[in-house]
């Protein structure tokens, strides 16, 4: 009966002691905080009290609660890396799943969390213990976008390498307008995980709140994920399912993204999942004139064409056929509806995730090739399209190559878009239109940037 007993009382007075120690930690912020709030005149009348808050000073009649702060801290880290070991041998000698799994969730991350919140105690010393607040923090409540977007002095009081003697964190403007959708994507624990919500973030994106604000937590990954397949085979083949978070899709693998398969999710790139049917894409000839073949295209400028763009929705073929040729190819996606970036990356290419609203986050006269197929189609607004081309013209350099694939719109438009690609002036080195439809033609074209005078 005794020996029984002994290991539940043992763990038992473990336990004891650990809420001991989350208890005094306990008081200690909340003892922390009222010194914070102290500081700010919450108890007192203050008609400034809201931009003393976000200044509070470092030292209160010598009592110097940074310094505090900073032996909590190391006390906290401590216990935390004793508790990391002690969780690491429970791994290693099988102890009960279950004891090992409360350690981690109910000790573990509450203590990692606290830590990392007292850790936000500790603000940098700032000189005329205020900070001057932009209109646009007073468009936000929640406390993690104000920090966000407050100027950020430098802590050696100088100009930096930059030139500025402060960094201002930027969003999109549209991010005003989305005031609800963005404070939910901020609201989280400093230093614990993140929600699963980038399907949240997306929506912002696409709406213009873009550039999103940087995050303080821990971004979620499948729990299985298993090592990539070596890139000579990755480039052909699905990747495994394990490796993608399903949980915002429509599909829960890779072979329900079948064109075949009506309940997808997705409608741009019908059948881009099917490997088979993309290792013909630009390699094979069709009854088609608009479809060019890559070595026709980089034949036009021999031994020139060694970085470039793929704008577009697609699953990295483009890229992955160009990697095979020494050219480094970076591919736009967004997730509509389907894991684009995931399978880009699993496949060894480079995804990068924009969208139109975006500046292409290159320098002027960069890029060697730029290749748009399947998203920028008839639909586009004129206005949008011209700071679109103007923007691929800013970073492709004197020389490189705009391929345009397959591009298509209603019969009465085409004049008014080749009107758009045509401004520039660029070299045509191919140019063919080609019936699509009764009511809708296709363009592809192959344009060369001209050199310009300063």
């Amino acid at each position: 009966m005794g020996r029984s007993c002994f290991p539940r009382c043992g763990f038992a007075r473990i336990i004891a002691w650990l809420q001991l120690v989350l208890g005094i930690l306990v008081i200690v912020v909340s003892i922390s905080s009222l010194f914070r709030f102290y500081s700010a005149g919450f108890f007192v009348h203050n008609e400034d009290i809201c931009r003393h808050f976000y200044g509070p000073k470092d030292v209160y009649q010598g009592f110097d609660i940074n310094d505090r702060i900073a032996e909590v801290l190391t006390t906290i880290e401590n216990l935390h890396k004793k508790l990391e070991m002690n969780l690491q041998q429970m791994e290693k000698s099988n102890t009960r799943l279950e004891y090992k799994n409360y350690l981690e969730v109910e000790v573990l991350r509450p203590v990692y969390s606290a830590y990392t919140a007292l850790k936000q105690l500790r603000l940098p010393k700032i000189g005329n213990g205020t900070v001057k607040e932009e209109s646009l923090i007073d468009t936000f409540t929640t406390e993690e976008i104000r920090k966000y977007i407050t100027p950020k002095e430098n802590r050696i009081g100088k100009i930096n390498f930059y030139g500025t003697e402060k960094i201002y964190n930027t969003i999109g403007h549209a991010c005003v307008l989305m005031k609800k959708e963005l404070e939910e994507y901020m609201d989280y624990d400093i230093g614990s995980y993140c929600k699963d919500d980038w399907n949240l973030a997306q929506k912002l994106m696409v709406n213009g709140c873009d550039p999103l604000p940087r995050r303080r937590c821990l971004t979620r990954a499948s729990k299985v994920f298993q090592k990539p397949y070596p890139i000579n085979e990755s480039l052909w083949k699905l990747p495994d399912d394990r490796n993608v978070r399903w949980g915002n899709y429509q599909c829960r693998n890779f072979g329900c993204l079948s064109g075949k398969n009506p309940k997808r999710g997705y409608t741009k790139c019908i059948g881009c999942f099917e490997m088979e049917k993309e290792k013909l894409k630009w390699v094979t000839n069709t009854s088609l004139q608009v479809d060019f073949l890559i070595r026709n295209v980089l034949a036009i400028k021999p031994g020139q064409i060694r970085i470039g763009l793929d704008y577009g929705v697609g699953t990295g073929t483009f890229a992955a056929r160009m990697r095979e040729l020494n050219v480094t190819i970076v591919s736009t996606a967004l997730n509509l509806g389907a894991p684009f970036n995931e399978i880009i990356a699993l496949r060894g290419l480079i995804p990068l995730y924009a969208t139109l609203n975006q500046r292409l986050p290159f320098f002027d006269n960069t890029m060697d090739l730029i290749h748009t197929t399947g998203f920028l189609d008839g639909w586009i607004d004129l206005l949008l399209m011209d700071f679109i081309i103007f923007d691929w013209d800013r970073v492709l350099r004197p020389g490189g190559l705009l391929w345009i694939d397959r591009f298509f719109c209603n019969k009465k438009d085409m004049e008014d878009y080749t009107y758009m690609f045509q401004q520039l002036r660029y070299k045509k080195h191919k140019w063919v239109i080609a019936p699509k439809s009764q009511h809708q033609v296709y363009l592809s074209a192959v344009l060369e940037k001209p050199p310009r005078a300063i």
